[in-house]
């Protein structure tokens, strides 16, 4: 399980359920195996104020891992609130300067950089100095689904996260495709925006961990193939002829 500040290694791909408006939803998504969650400070339908969320997170578990998600917010305000609640991460949603996100980055534990998949500064995300690379729809936050083509190979897979239209639906195959660090959803575990569905939750994640296993269990498919291709090449009789055996 990944450690609140980001310490520990995440043991299979990380799942975070964005969109938390309710102590109801935040304790659900974890309590179904969810990581992360992300509370929105931006408009809309699920935006929070700050008082609330102090509340929701003084009762989860001290390792869930808890991010602002702010979009063309002012950095002094993203460090005030992020420090007043005593977030874990800040994710960055809208067309923050490198400038910026590398001020708030040094403040804050850990920094998520969204942008949409395709955009031409993904290419200088290292600039920006953020520890992780969000990729999403066209419309950041829409749940709109993208061409996953264009998240291939852009940034080191462990600090990439997919979001935009995931569901139980294709979260595998978004895994299988791209690796990921983590996965990001918030409208496709909802029953309308702002509210969590227990079934879309508990299946998404059941999705997830599939993908999961099918992947440690191609891992190692391909290691025991290298392993027999490395002991035939070390067998003193590889290779012979049967009028060699003598």
């Amino acid at each position: 399980m990944i450690g609140g500040g980001l310490e520990e290694p995440v043991d299979g791909v990380m799942v975070k359920i964005c969109g938390i408006t309710t102590e109801a939803d935040a304790l659900l998504a974890v309590g179904m195996g969810a990581a992360a969650v992300g509370f929105v400070f931006a408009p809309s339908p699920r935006q929070m104020r700050p008082g609330e969320v102090a509340d929701i997170v003084k009762r989860l578990p001290h390792e869930t891992m808890t991010v602002g998600v702010f979009r063309d917010e002012s950095p002094k305000r993203v460090i005030d609130i992020v420090n007043q609640i005593g977030l874990h991460a800040a994710q960055l949603h809208g067309v923050e300067s490198i400038e910026d996100t590398q001020w708030i980055s040094q403040r804050v534990g850990r920094t998520i950089k969204a942008f949409p998949a395709g955009h031409r500064n993904i290419g200088r995300f290292e600039e920006y100095g953020a520890q992780f690379l969000l990729i999403d729809g066209a419309n950041p936050g829409s749940g709109e689904l993208f061409d996953w083509r264009l998240a291939e190979g852009v940034v080191d897979p462990d600090r990439l996260i997919v979001s935009g239209g995931l569901d139980a639906t294709n979260v595998g195959h978004a895994i299988a495709r791209l690796h990921p660090w983590g996965v990001d959803v918030s409208s496709g575990v909802e029953s309308s925006p702002g509210s969590k569905d227990p079934g879309k939750l508990r299946d998404f994640i059941a999705a997830v961990r599939k993908a999961d296993k099918e992947l440690l269990e191609s891992a190692d498919d391909i290691a025991g193939a290298r392993s027999n291709d490395r002991t035939g090449d070390d067998d003193p009789g590889a290779g012979l002829f049967d009028w060699q055996d003598d």
